[in-house]
């Protein structure tokens, strides 16, 4: 059985709220919703009506800071709700799975997790599906159904034939330099090289989806402009924070590291310590 709960920040805490019913009107230009509230919707099966109910005021919400519904009024409000995309990770639902089996000390059940979005006012269909688009990301999340599912096990359909990359394991240096290039793969020769000596060692051709998923992972995702954005001035709240970003520089120094300081550098930099000690290839 699925049981189901809304949580809702309490008037005053609703921060979230306030802060999307600004955007909808600075924005996105829409002066026809008159208020906004958001709700945590989580539903969870493998689990006995006791256990849930003690872990509505425990685990799915905090009762001096939230409201929780067994049944949402709309009051006339436009409802809709989005979750994420079948196999993106959901954080929300799945530490509070966590929380539920270390209290219970039993087997982890499934919890699933969505977004409520409640909108007042006289929004048109047109305004409506605008500021839907303006909180679903397309790449992670879609809009969701608002029943109660019978189930939360997803069933994925298997592919009936996955390509297998025959002869792979035979090519020469050329042939893997023209196969990274033929299917525009991030990694260089060497790197597919690495790969073929894997799978010459597992003694099969691999599939396509392999290295696709071995590219993929293998891509340098990390050098966003975020981990590359200069840090030019730091201010801090904790001294022990603090104190761990003056030992940052003070390494730096030690090896004559004179790059420009960010997220990648600090990242990084006890490894070329290390190195620069010996004590790393």
């Amino acid at each position: 059985m699925v049981y189901r709960i809304f949580v809702e920040k309490k008037a005053g805490l609703d921060n979230e709220a306030r802060a999307l019913k600004n955007e909808i009107s600075t924005f996105l230009g829409i002066n026809s919703v008159s208020g906004v509230r958001i709700i945590n919707r989580y539903d969870a099966e493998n689990i006995d009506k006791g256990l849930f109910d003690y872990a509505v005021s425990t685990v799915f919400s905090e009762p001096q800071l939230d409201n929780a519904y067994s049944v949402l009024e709309c009051d006339g409000a436009c409802v809709f709700a989005t979750e994420f995309l079948p196999g993106q990770f959901d954080q929300r639902a799945d530490s509070a799975a966590q929380c539920i089996q270390l209290i219970s000390q039993g087997e982890k059940p499934t919890v699933a997790s969505a977004r409520v979005y409640m909108l007042y006012g006289n929004p048109t269909e047109k305004e409506i599906e605008k500021i839907k688009k303006h909180v679903i990301n397309p790449v992670e999340s879609r809009e969701a159904s608002l029943d109660l599912p019978a189930t939360l096990k997803q069933d994925y359909k298997m592919p009936d034939d996955v390509k297998v990359l025959s002869g792979f394991i035979s090519l020469d240096e050329s042939e893997l330099s023209a196969l990274v290039s033929d299917m525009g793969l991030a990694m260089d020769t060497d790197d597919i090289k690495f790969c073929q000596d894997y799978f010459k060692s597992e003694g099969r051709e691999p599939t396509l989806t392999e290295i696709k998923m071995i590219d993929t992972y293998w891509s340098d995702h990390c050098r966003h402009t975020t981990f590359n954005t200069t840090i030019d001035k730091v201010t801090f709240d904790d001294p022990e924070i603090e104190a761990a970003y003056g030992e940052y520089l003070a390494a730096r120094a030690a090896i004559g590291r004179t790059k420009p300081i960010n997220l990648m550098d600090i990242g990084t930099l006890a490894a070329k310590c290390l190195k620069r000690q010996g004590k790393l290839d």
